[in-house]
């Protein structure tokens, strides 16, 4: 794992950010209203916080209509609501360049990955052209690719398919090798931002560097919106890919970004049917909630969380955590990880050690995880958190597990 000053480590648990965590948990109605239970799988989706739930509500009962169709005035409140919310996702990435970027609202990072593979990058790649696919990150983002490469066999153009580069033990990308195998036929790089499985930030800031000047950059920012400050600017990529119910909008809501510089403009095919209105509603909401709870604030949070479980886990030698080992020590100088921690069991198969933790009021995700072919092949337990968790669930989930050893 790449050593860097560590964001919330150190670990002093950030004491000044107790009264914030507590004001901004209490607006969340699941949350409030289950206090025996510990909810620690919000990479797989987030909960909602009252704000977010209002607004859906109050479109749904005030203004309900089709967007792009009708002159009344619900529908043309709708249509500007669709319109606006493409500007606050452009202005929640700090796109510095609005006027040419484009926005296209999906069901999630699944469906808005699949229709950058189906409608644009099929058509941009020729034969003899290489495309960079993580094969050890979540399937979403790996299935399209391969399936692309297929397509365009079928019609006689070869695209070779070249496997991201990982670094042994950490998990992290590997951009020197990346460097080294790319070349004037790189056409296309697939990148997580953060891994699902690992808690790693993957450095995707030092993937422009390693692929070159020309390649386009797709970036499954699924684990990292909402999370943690997202700049396009800085991480210099041309598509963002991300689900709305795991930034605590509702389910069934997503975005593409598409910065629009390399390649031909990004424009999804087909008929342009009605879009999820409600969800894009919850979508600008959860987006304005964020942005004044602080995604840097929320970031110090979870990573010190992830930091409080993993210092205790190291201690446990009935467990194996995957990932960065260098990592789990309180004061470790490496990079953190991103509020998401995945473990196993030496002994207890991980579903049942899942069904054990629920027992005891712990709601994890326990199985493969849905990671591509290179990742792990042994069902695990996965941790992960958001601003509404407490240093407190931490150390219970550390007792039960002692307890299980």
């Amino acid at each position: 794992m790449t050593v860097t000053p560590a964001r919330g480590k150190g670990m002093a648990f950030p004491e000044d950010l107790r009264d914030w965590q507590r004001e901004l948990r209490a607006q969340f109605p699941i949350i409030t209203a289950h206090p025996e239970l510990a909810y620690l799988d919000s990479a797989a989706t987030a909960q909602k916080p009252q704000a977010v739930l209002d607004e859906a509500q109050t479109y749904l009962t005030t203004a309900n209509a089709n967007a792009g169709r009708g002159t009344y005035t619900w529908a043309n409140r709708t249509t500007e609501l669709v319109e606006r919310t493409r500007d606050r996702v452009k202005q929640f990435l700090a796109d510095p360049a609005p006027e040419r970027s484009a926005v296209h609202f999906t069901s999630g990072t699944t469906e808005g990955l699949r229709t950058i593979a189906r409608d644009w990058l099929a058509s941009y790649l020729t034969d003899g052209d290489e495309i960079v696919v993580p094969v050890a990150d979540h399937q979403a983002n790996i299935a399209p690719w391969l399936e692309t490469q297929q397509l365009l066999a079928g019609q006689g153009v070869r695209v070779h398919v070249r496997r991201m580069p990982y670094q042994p033990g950490s998990h992290d990308y590997d951009h020197n090798a990346l460097a080294a195998q790319a070349g004037s036929r790189t056409r296309f790089v697939a990148t997580t931002h953060v891994h699902h499985v690992y808690g790693g930030n993957m450095n995707v800031h030092r993937i422009r560097q390693a692929a070159g000047p020309d390649a386009v950059i797709c970036l499954d920012a699924a684990q990292s919106i909402g999370h943690l400050p997202v700049c396009v600017a800085d991480l210099d990529v041309d598509f963002v890919v991300f689900s709305g119910h795991k930034a605590l909008a509702l389910p069934g809501s997503g975005a593409v970004w598409a910065r629009q510089t390399r390649g031909p403009a990004f424009t999804p095919g087909g008929w342009n049917g009605t879009p999820n209105t409600a969800g894009i509603a919850s979508l600008a909401a959860a987006l304005d909630w964020l942005e004044a709870a602080g995604t840097d604030r929320i970031e110090r949070w979870t990573v010190a969380l992830a930091a409080r479980l993993t210092e205790g886990l190291r201690h446990l030698a009935a467990y194996e955590i995957l990932g960065c080992h260098l990592s789990l020590a309180a004061d470790s100088p490496v990079q953190r990880r991103q509020g998401i921690v995945t473990f196993r069991h030496r002994d207890i198969d991980s579903g049942d050690l899942g069904f054990i933790l629920f027992s005891h009021g712990f709601m994890v995700r326990s199985d493969n995880h849905c990671q591509g072919s290179a990742g792990e092949t042994t069902g695990s337990v996965r941790v992960s958190l958001h601003l509404y968790n407490t240093p407190e669930e931490i150390d219970r989930l550390l007792s039960v597990l002692a307890s299980l050893q």
